[in-house]
């Protein structure tokens, strides 16, 4: 009477777990000769190979440009701070370079704040003999309306228009209410509201919702002509 065969024959090749687990802790050879290779290329510089051709001199440029910055960086304290904020600003345009209204909207309020600042602090210094109060805390209500442009330019779910170019005619008003705050100080600020929240308004969902109903309505108080199926 023969047995039945329950077990799974082993195979001849196959590895105990303890060298499995040796191998696996060993570097992959094919990653290596795959490494070799790719600097062979870029040592070899073949005029058909685009690949290493191209991607000498951006190493080098790259080497070139961080030895440049560590150069400016190690001056002063300020030229660190600078050289920190030029590249944490190129890491946010590379990593909004596919979102393009975003960027411009951040790009409008960067020069905004500095633009709004500048002619606070010029209007201010103009104003010391006059010992007016108004000093330059009116940048800072400045500075908050413009991020109060970007912000209401993508709370609106669904806008309908470009949201970066409302941030920029946002700004634009913005600007221009800072240059008139040089003159009058007291009505700077204000100004600068009223023509933020006029944008938002004329570019947001509410203002496209206010002229479907004006249109509406005027298409209902039009007298009907006499042809009109409807009169019947």
């Amino acid at each position: 009477m023969t047995r039945p065969m329950n077990r799974t024959p082993r195979t001849p090749h196959a590895k105990p777990r303890a060298d499995r687990k040796r191998d696996a802790g060993r570097p992959d050879k094919r990653t290596a000769a795959r490494g070799l290779t790719h600097l062979r290329r870029l040592l070899h510089q073949d005029e058909n190979d685009s690949w290493a051709v191209k991607l000498l001199p951006r190493i080098v440029f790259g080497l070139a440009a961080a030895y440049t910055l560590f150069a400016i960086a190690s001056e002063s304290g300020s030229s660190f701070i600078t050289v920190c904020a030029l590249i944490v600003l190129g890491a946010l345009v590379w990593l909004l370079r596919r979102r393009g209204q975003l960027l411009l909207g951040l790009g409008a309020t960067i020069l905004s704040a500095a633009f709004t600042g500048l002619f606070s602090a010029v209007g201010d210094s103009a104003r010391m003999s006059t010992s007016s109060t108004v000093t330059g805390q009116a940048a800072f209500g400045y500075w908050a309306l413009a991020g109060m442009a970007l912000l209401g330019a993508w709370m609106v779910k669904d806008h309908p228009g470009r949201r970066g170019v409302t941030v920029v005619l946002a700004d634009v008003i913005l600007v221009i209410a800072s240059v008139v705050g040089m003159f009058l100080p007291e009505a700077g600020v204000p100004l600068g509201f009223l023509g933020v929240m006029g944008v938002l308004a004329l570019r947001g969902n509410s203002a496209k919702a206010l002229a479907s109903r004006t249109r509406q309505a005027l298409g209902r108080l039009r007298p009907r002509k006499a042809g009109d199926p409807a009169d019947s």
